[in-house]
């Protein structure tokens, strides 16, 4: 069993929460009870999240999405009942958004480089100031279906979307989880070969094949679990707790 509030400080500062510009607000969203001895760790922060939490006797959820987007207005609808849930089982949320893509260990981002093999070589993906991705290169090139045929294989997907707009050898991989459109334009200034991102919107997509760029697109849910499994033993050696991971994929 651990402080409550010694694991919130330690993830605050390890993950750098306050140096990155975000919609959500991270860090202690939900207080619970104060001492933790079981940790719950998910993408998204939903009821069925909450509700298996609760089944596994979880005193903390830890997610990528929280439920506090920018502010609360009225605590009314979906807001209440998820607020309603987590405070009657005494049950704290910790949200880590962009900090999580952006950690160069445990981050989404580094971790997708780790599945191929690659380490963060250069950051990349300038959001708001900071930079959010990474860049990785292979030794030798290699070809856009393997890449493809690994994610799949490594993240347990039936598939991943491939446009290939550009090159079919790759060598430059440039990498940022869920929704990484907005870094197209980047990923060809810094000559990237191939970015893996989680969803591919209809402008992405003119915007890549215009520029002839090559994409493969794994998911967005699929490319965000990495991030918070990666805290699982980090938090259970540290604080001595038990951890779980709730699986609730979309599909998306």
């Amino acid at each position: 069993m651990a402080s409550r509030d010694e694991i919130v400080s330690f993830l605050d500062e390890y993950l750098n929460i306050k140096a990155f510009p975000d919609k959500s607000k991270n860090g202690l969203q939900v207080e619970g009870k104060g001492e933790v001895n079981t940790i719950a760790f998910a993408v998204d922060a939903c009821l069925d999240t909450f509700v298996k939490a609760k089944a596994f006797k979880a005193d903390m959820v830890i997610v990528h999405h929280g439920i506090v987007w920018g502010g609360v207005e009225y605590v009314t609808g979906l807001i209440q009942k998820r607020l309603k849930f987590l405070l009657e089982n005494d049950i704290n949320l910790y949200v880590a958004h962009v900090p999580l893509d952006a950690h160069p260990e445990v981050g989404n981002n580094a971790q997708i480089l780790k599945l191929l093999d690659l380490e963060p070589k250069e950051p990349f993906g300038d959001y708001g100031g900071v930079t959010i991705g990474f860049i990785g290169e292979f030794e030798e090139p290699k070809p856009l279906p393997l890449i493809a045929q690994i994610l799949v294989e490594k993240l347990k997907i039936d598939y991943v979307k491939s446009y290939e707009f550009g090159k079919q050898e790759i060598k430059r991989v440039g990498v940022i989880s869920g929704a990484g459109g907005f870094a197209i334009e980047e990923a060809v200034k810094k000559n990237v070969d191939l970015f893996i991102t989680g969803e591919f919107t209809h402008g992405s997509y003119r915007t890549a094949e215009d520029l002839r760029l090559s994409v493969l697109a794994a998911g967005h849910y699929a490319t965000e679990t990495l991030g918070v499994k990666a805290l699982m033993p980090l938090l259970r050696e540290k604080f001595s707790v038990k951890t779980v991971f709730i699986d609730n994929p979309t599909g998306l």
